[in-house]
């Protein structure tokens, strides 16, 4: 673990970055921060931030600040969400109990993965103070997702988020140089990376990481994602699956991995609330639009007939601040917080949100908001062609 010092000395998202990898071994940190194929989507998400520049309102009063917003029907402390990201647990022991914590704690929704390493009945006993949001894949199996379905609600789970981006998981080229599988499978290079990451091979063999919400399915041993993937998912699935999903669900639904406008359309047709604008971190399919780059026409689609969620990317403050100047409703962080997770458990994450929210509280001030309602499209412009 990195120590109290050197979390507290991380003043920025890349600082957890590198704290994490220093601690993880390499083929666990090259799954967390890897992409699909040659990665240019990966790098777009980050890098198309910078198309747009902030433009400041002057002698404004900002003295009483408050980034909080309302998520599908409940108040945030501010405008971002804990993405989904799968086993959390196997980078740090109790990984997405230890988010859920720090989520709550900073007042933002968490969301679990289906993939986690703790099932969702451990994290709804762990955290029960935590805004939960759980995240669905559609499966094969379709009476084990409607347990999934029963398992959640019976939880409280108040968010179903239904990710539709993965009809089969993207050629991840750094999973499948080093082989990466759960739990890893033994090899000398793996025995030696090991041998130089003790505290993360110490806590990995403690927790005998699986996939907790698929006991009594699936395969045993050294399962790759790509086979946990192709073994339960459902390639199959279109829009009537997703609305007879809309019509058993009772809570809101988002629905994660839109790009384009008419999708969008066709999802808050179905009656679906919310809409994550997402790539899935890039891991999906290679030169897909970075998601910020997506939004402008997804808002205009949508018209405000539903909430927008942005997720890919967001590493600053002004990046979420640019998002919502944009159309979003929050962004949601997967890297960010799971670099805190790798780095720190709950202590990591609680420096996540920290960095994020120190930032963005600067920027309001800086750009004359006290409040998200004067936040308008006017606050951006793009910017000027040529400059670095």
């Amino acid at each position: 673990m990195a120590s109290t010092k050197a979390l507290e000395r991380a003043v920025t998202i890349a600082d957890l970055r590198r704290l994490a990898r220093r601690r993880l071994p390499r083929a666990v940190f090259d799954f967390i921060d890897g992409g699909a194929m040659d990665e240019h989507t990966l790098r777009d998400n980050e890098a198309d931030f910078a198309h747009w520049t902030l433009l400041p309102r002057v002698a404004v009063d900002v003295a009483a600040r408050d980034p909080s917003v309302k998520l599908l029907g409940r108040a945030a402390a501010l405008p971002l969400v804990l993405s989904p990201v799968g086993i959390e647990g196997f980078f740090w022991p109790g990984g997405e109990i230890a988010a859920a914590r720090a989520a709550a704690k900073a007042g933002v929704p968490y969301c679990l993965s289906t993939n986690s390493i703790a099932s969702l009945e451990q994290v709804a006993k762990a955290a029960p103070e935590a805004e939960r949001w759980f995240q669905l894949y559609f499966l094969r199996d379709r009476d084990w997702l409607n347990k999934l379905l029963d398992r959640a609600a019976a939880s409280n789970y108040r968010v179903l988020c239904l990710t539709v981006d993965v009809p089969m998981q993207g050629r991840r080229e750094r999973d499948l140089r080093h082989g990466f599988t759960l739990p890893l499978k033994p090899s000398l290079a793996t025995m030696l990376d090991l041998a130089c990451h003790p505290r993360w091979a110490i806590g990995a063999a403690r927790s005998r990481p699986s996939f907790g919400n698929f006991e009594g399915i699936g395969r045993g041993g050294f399962t790759s994602i790509a086979q946990h993937v192709a073994t339960l998912f459902d390639p199959s699935v279109t829009w009537d699956d997703v609305a007879r999903i809309r019509a058993r669900w009772r809570g809101p639904i988002m629905i994660k991995g839109i790009l384009h406008p008419e999708d969008a359309a066709k999802a808050v047709s179905l009656g679906i609330e919310a809409v994550m604008v997402s790539n899935h971190g890039g891991r999906q399919l290679d030169r897909a639009p970075s998601a910020i780059a997506a939004l402008p026409e997804i808002v205009t689609a949508i018209g405000g007939r539903a909430e927008i969620i942005v997720d890919g990317g967001v590493r600053r403050g002004t990046d979420v601040l640019k998002a919502l100047a944009l159309g979003a409703t929050a962004c949601g962080i997967g890297r960010a917080a799971v670099w805190g997770v790798a780095a720190g458990g709950e202590a990591g994450v609680a420096r996540t949100l920290a960095i994020l929210k120190a930032e963005f509280d600067n920027a309001m001030a800086l750009i004359g908001i006290e409040r998200m309602t004067d936040l308008t499209r006017d606050h951006v412009r793009v910017r000027a062609s040529g400059r670095s």
